[in-house]
């Protein structure tokens, strides 16, 4: 089947998906966008979160097919190592990264968060973050990147 999608910015037309392809494997093996990743492959650990229209989604729980003509941003959207999303810098800055996995799905959702208007305690982004899973364990540090950015976005 033909999709066409609006991604990071630019409209893209992919020929030849597979009708069962999740968004995630069309954004990894289509589009060659390999931030978000197949962890659990069940929506549960969030490594494959993505904005759809504006919305955090698990990338695996979604078909492509559903996502035709709709708008998505990956992490490769966000920013570029010269020129950082302000939650990426704040992922940097406070060190909320280790392995590295996780990282990508829990900038879109932190991104997400800041947006939706749920970071407004330490409490707050644990709950709304909650879907993101970090086997590393620096929840800590992402809590404290997400309350960062949101402070300089209150600037």
């Amino acid at each position: 089947m033909r999709l066409r999608l609006f991604v990071n910015g630019t409209p893209r037309t992919i020929d030849g998906v597979d009708e069962r392809a999740t968004l995630v494997d069309v954004l990894r093996d289509a589009l060659d966008l390999t931030g978000a990743k197949v962890g659990c492959n069940r929506g549960e650990c969030g490594a494959c979160t993505v904005l759809l229209d504006g919305r955090r989604v698990n990338g695996c729980m979604v078909l492509g097919a559903s996502a035709d003509g709709h708008e998505v941003v990956t992490v490769e959207g966000l920013g570029t190592p010269d020129d950082m999303h302000p939650m990426q810098r704040a992922f940097v800055d406070c060190d909320a990264l280790q392995c590295g996995f996780c990282t990508p799905g829990q900038v879109i959702s932190a991104v997400a968060c800041l947006k939706e208007g749920h970071a407004g305690s330490p409490g707050e982004v644990r709950e709304w973050m909650s879907g993101n899973l970090c086997r590393c364990s620096a929840y800590a540090q992402i809590v404290d990147a997400v309350l960062s950015a949101a402070q300089q976005d209150e600037s």
